[in-house]
């Protein structure tokens, strides 16, 4: 086989996904199968697609023994990235049940609202699934791995927590940071 003809057969192999394009698709959430999100997003991961999964450590008791499992913080959602007009595939993922969204019309989930999960997934820092908060005074980090990133600070014990929303999913994520990284957003 000559060069042109590899690189035409390894440009056929390619999945159309968002990380192919120029112009990424919009994230959207999927509800899926409670407690087989695992397994949906590797599904949708092998068909090419980008798909997002934020997991957690938690700890769980049973009557025996107490264990440290990995669970997802949006229980029943997994994000992906694709083109709202070619959402077959999507829809016969087994475990998919729908694409979130108002009324039959799927909803893109907001890109910084993804960003500032895929931010504190990878920062390490200990993050829980958290009630969604609407109210609530909107903070902005200035120090450390999180620097940057907005949010609704919820004064929980001690350290403090940032509160990230998911509006769509009407859901929340919360992260413990120092105190004296936080600043009022509407100062800066």
């Amino acid at each position: 086989m000559n060069q042109s003809t590899d690189q035409a057969a390894s440009r056929t192999l390619q999945p159309t996904t968002a990380t192919n394009t120029s112009a990424p698709w919009p994230w959207f959430a999927l509800r899926v199968w409670v407690r087989s999100e695992k397994i949906i997003a590797q599904m949708l991961h092998h068909k090419g697609y980008e798909e997002f999964l934020p997991l957690y450590l938690c700890r769980r008791r049973w009557s025996d023994r107490t264990k440290e499992v990995v669970e997802p913080l949006f229980p029943g959602y997994v994000f992906c990235r694709f083109d709202v007009q070619n959402r077959l595939p999507i829809l016969v993922t087994p475990g998919v049940l729908q694409i979130v969204g108002i009324g039959k019309a799927p909803t893109p989930v907001d890109e910084s609202e993804i960003a500032a999960l895929q931010t504190i997934v990878s920062s390490g820092l200990r993050a829980e699934p958290w009630p969604f908060i609407k109210v609530g005074e909107r903070v902005r980090i200035i120090r450390g791995v999180l620097e940057g990133m907005e949010g609704i600070l919820n004064g929980f014990k001690r350290p403090s927590r940032l509160i990230v929303s998911v509006t769509l999913l009407q859901r929340s994520v919360a992260v413990e940071v120092d105190e004296s990284w936080i600043t009022p957003a509407t100062r800066l």
